[in-house]
């Protein structure tokens, strides 16, 4: 009597059927580039969070601004959040002073400066998340379609044979749920990250706008004292 051929997820992957397997593939990409972003989103945060606590530190320290904004604009470090806030801040500052523009002009543009730079770091924080977002919420539906479809080809192979056994039926359905769980396999990953990205972006934009907040009451009173 002839032994029946193992099944292993490496065989059972190369002998699903074409639909499958693009499904397959399709979730196996998606969960590579996950990994990817996952892996460069944890490095930005980390860089983002360490750089704007020295900086503030620094901005504390009782330092001249017109020396740390020197100082900054020398050695600039473009992933601190809150030195590009004082950096793109003090010089529109410095520059409507120089037009000799009276104390209202000059916070209304240190305001839009404000504004936009913490909309643009905002971008830089929350960026590629909506993909991990899109891979969560999708990937597991991706690989119920690549289940449904297995089983359903299994079933019209079982209805062309004489007699109906596990062995023949086993293979189709297990290559079908194979799909299902690359879908659960790149789908978690995503989610935790997205969800963990989420909290650490909002705490990130919190500190900046705090920061923001500070640095705008500063230049307030060094713009009406100059008067």
């Amino acid at each position: 009597m002839t032994a029946a051929p193992e099944m292993t997820v490496t065989s059972l992957i190369l002998n699903a059927s074409p639909v499958v397997q693009a499904v397959m593939a399709i979730l196996i990409a998606a969960s590579v580039v996950s990994w990817s972003i996952i892996l460069q989103r944890v490095g930005t945060y980390r860089r983002a969070d360490s750089l704007s606590r020295q900086f503030e530190e620094r901005f504390w320290s009782g330092m001249d601004m017109r020396q740390l904004y020197e100082q900054t604009n020398h050695q600039p470090n473009p992933e601190s959040g809150c030195e590009n806030l004082f950096r793109s801040c003090f010089q529109e500052f410095q520059r409507l002073r120089d037009k000799h523009a009276d104390a209202e002009a000059i916070m209304q543009g240190v305001s839009r400066s404000l504004r936009i730079t913490l909309s643009v770091e905002q971008s830089k924080l929350e960026a590629q998340l909506p993909f991990l977002a899109s891979v969560g919420s999708t990937s597991p539906y991706v690989g119920l379609f690549g289940t449904v479809w297995g089983i359903m080809s299994s079933f019209l192979g079982l209805a062309k044979v004489q007699q109906a056994t596990l062995a023949v039926v086993a293979p189709g359905i297990a290559e079908a749920l194979i799909a299902t769980a690359i879908g659960l396999f790149a789908a978690i990953p995503a989610v935790l990250a997205y969800n963990r990205f989420a909290a650490q972006s909002d705490g990130l934009l919190s500190r900046y706008e705090i920061f923001a907040e500070e640095l705008s009451s500063i230049l307030h009173r060094e713009a009406h004292a100059g008067r």
